[in-house]
């Protein structure tokens, strides 16, 4: 059969890798610094997850375009495993150590400000509690970026 009758599965591939590079640095649009952003392993193991599973909506949608069933079933299957083993490394967290851990931690941290900064708050109960948030936040962050180039010296 023709390459036509049966999709490009190259670049499908190269769809979902593009998808999922764009889905990581999406993820940092809501931090509310720049210099809060750094790399995140839980935020790619999510990305693999999420990579995964527009994998399979995308092939469901388009039979019709792909209809090689082995190469369908390596993609299933092979999104099944990229799944399991992203759900199983950002669940463990194994492989995230101390600077790791608050380079992850630290645009966490930023999406607290920018939300309790910016949020349209009138309760001045819920206001001082967001202001509290704030004050506790960037000292953290402050914190950890100096342990982060302390431990990396």
């Amino acid at each position: 059969m023709s390459r036509h009758t049966h999709g490009n599965y190259g670049r499908f591939l190269l769809m979902i890798l593009a998808s999922a590079v764009v889905m990581y640095a999406v993820m940092y649009l809501n931090t509310y610094a720049w210099d809060h952003v750094y790399w995140s392993w839980t935020r790619f193991y999510i990305t693999l997850m999420s990579a995964a599973t527009m994998a399979v909506i995308m092939l469901l949608f388009m039979q019709k375009m792909y209809t090689d069933r082995a190469k369908n079933t390596m993609i299933y299957l092979g999104s099944l495993l990229l799944f399991v083993v992203g759900l199983w490394l950002v669940r463990s967290q194994a492989l995230v150590g101390d600077v790791a851990w608050m380079k992850a931690m630290i645009p966490h941290h930023s999406i607290a400000l920018l939300t309790s900064e910016r949020a349209q708050i009138k309760d001045p109960r819920v206001r001082k509690l967001a202001d509290g948030i704030i004050e506790t936040q960037k000292r953290e962050i402050a914190e950890m970026k100096g342990y982060i180039q302390d431990l990396q010296k």
